[in-house]
């Protein structure tokens, strides 16, 4: 051994000396698995009854599932762009899908380079600029396709046969299995494109439901009479919104569709044989539309129908691909010193209040899935209702490899809550923040959500509504202007001018 690699191991060995370590005496290795608009009312550890995740729900039961993991900006480059920093997306730089990423900032992965890990993505990346803070990287290029997707890599792009989800839980395994250092720790983002927009199922879940009806929300019709202007000017609903060929896979009524463009970039990257699994579940589907030919509330059901489905069906292939990876950590021994997270980058709308998409301060967007599991530190089967982030999520994985926190990150480290102590001053209430306006029109607004009550600011419009969780589970009933909230609506508008000044929020 010469004597730089001698030099080289001696320090290797001293960062691996100051790691947080498991049971067995072993460093931790990170695991994220993560997905792209995956509801939580589409998880059934969560109990909305929809359908079964049986290997996400393994992560549940085998540790924690956080019950209001609430994200900074419901959106899909800001949300990853604030887990990899740590901070508002006013001081990351993506407040937006349009902003490139500056991958030259401070990030959890290179912090984590620096104490001896090795780090990887593989998968949906959607920040534009090249993945920086990974020693190995392929990724989707933009939001990447669900049949036969291109993959970039450092110095290029190729091309992979077979459906996204699937490739991703291959790509993941193989780099576990052979691209790693066995004797370093690992932090490795799996990040799925499923089940983000236009809900291309594989070709073995074409079948699913076939011959059942997918349970209806309460508010699928709602009415927005008591919202702000915003809900009405909205271009997200089920009913209106939803492209025929894209969206619903009837490309015989292309014309009818909302907007000018309605492709579907899919169907030409099909090999023939997935062109025809393809045409055989949706050709008798189709005829039957136009032979029954719905209307009004009749063909709302009908949409609602084909996009519930098309949806679960891509969120079944993310969950084999999660199960195929928790049969190689218990096969590898990797997973009494892995911590495993499963989690979406915001919530989605499943046909409540009409919608589908995300984007505002409500329930549906505003809440994303989380589960972990940290075997000897989580209890198994516990249940977390702390008000937890995406913005937490750097410091956790920082704090849970055993280093220090940057004080310019603007969370907190999970590892207290998911330990189950109790933590004094943990947040009371959250900040929120959506951006942009533009697709689907949504109007850009900020707001305060507490255990109890969310309030929710349209700032260019003036307008504000308030809504009693408690009360009104469903957000059906803004109580901004009743008398008997006015106390709550003054306490929450001074709550929201401390969080804007605390998170450091121009204007």
């Amino acid at each position: 051994m010469d004597r730089r690699t001698f030099l080289s191991s001696l320090s290797a060995a001293a960062l691996t000396s100051q790691l947080g370590r498991a049971a067995n005496g072993k460093p931790w290795n990170i695991l994220m698995m993560f997905s792209d608009d995956h509801a939580w009312q589409a998880v059934s550890a969560y109990g909305g009854g929809l359908f079964k995740t049986p290997h996400i729900d393994r992560i549940a039961h085998e540790g924690v599932r956080f019950d209001q993991c609430l994200v900074t900006n419901s959106i899909c480059a800001p949300s990853r762009a604030v887990v990899l920093t740590g901070k508002h997306s006013h001081l990351n730089g993506v407040p937006d899908n349009a902003a490139s990423f500056d991958g030259s900032q401070q990030t959890f992965p290179k912090l984590l380079q620096k104490a001896g890990y090795q780090t990887a993505m593989i998968g949906k990346w959607h920040l534009k600029s090249d993945p920086t803070g990974f020693d190995h990287w392929e990724v989707l290029p933009g939001q990447g396709h669900y049949y036969n997707p291109d993959f970039l890599i450092k110095g290029g792009k190729h091309r992979r046969e077979g459906y996204v989800t699937d490739i991703i839980g291959d790509l993941t395994l193989d780099w576990l299995k052979n691209g790693r250092d066995p004797n370093k720790p690992f932090m490795l983002f799996s990040q799925h494109k499923a089940p983000h927009r236009n809900w291309m199922p594989a070709p073995n879940k074409l079948w699913m439901f076939e011959g059942e009806d997918i349970p209806e929300p309460k508010t699928l019709f709602d009415n927005y009479k008591t919202r702000a202007k915003p809900a009405y000017l909205q271009e997200m609903e089920i009913d209106r919104h939803m492209r025929w060929n894209h969206d619903m896979k009837v490309p015989e009524w292309a014309e009818r569709s909302f907007g000018k463009n309605d492709g579907n970039a899919e169907i030409p990257r099909m090999t023939p044989e997935q062109r025809r699994q393809w045409d055989a579940a949706y050709g008798p589907r189709n005829a039957k539309l136009f032979k029954d030919n719905p209307q009004g509330r009749d063909l709302v059901r009908w949409k609602y129908q084909r996009y519930i489905k098309d949806y679960l069906r891509c969120i079944s292939s993310v969950d084999d691909n999660v199960g195929r990876v928790l049969t190689h950590l218990d096969a590898a021994g990797l997973a009494e010193n892995t911590l495993v997270v499963y989690s979406s980058d915001q919530g989605f709308y499943l046909g409540e209040h009409g919608w589908f998409d995300k984007r505002w301060i409500y329930e549906e967007s505003l809440r994303t899935p989380l589960v972990m599991r940290m075997p000897g530190v989580i209890e198994r089967g516990s249940v977390n209702r702390n008000l937890v982030s995406n913005l937490d999520l750097a410091q956790t994985f920082l704090d849970v490899a055993g280093q220090p926190q940057p004080s310019d990150m603007q969370g907190a480290s999970m590892l207290p809550v998911m330990k189950g102590e109790p933590v004094k001053d943990w947040r009371k209430s959250f900040y929120y923040h959506y951006y942009e306006k533009g697709v689907h029109n949504v109007a850009p607004h900020d707001g305060v959500r507490t255990d109890r009550y969310t309030l929710a600011h349209f700032y260019e419009t003036k307008e504000w509504e308030l809504y009693d969780l408690t009360r009104d589970p469903h957000q059906i009933n803004n109580v901004v202007d009743d008398d008997a909230y006015q106390n709550v609506v003054k306490e929450l508008k001074a709550e929201l001018v401390r969080l804007r000044k605390h998170y450091k929020v121009d204007g």
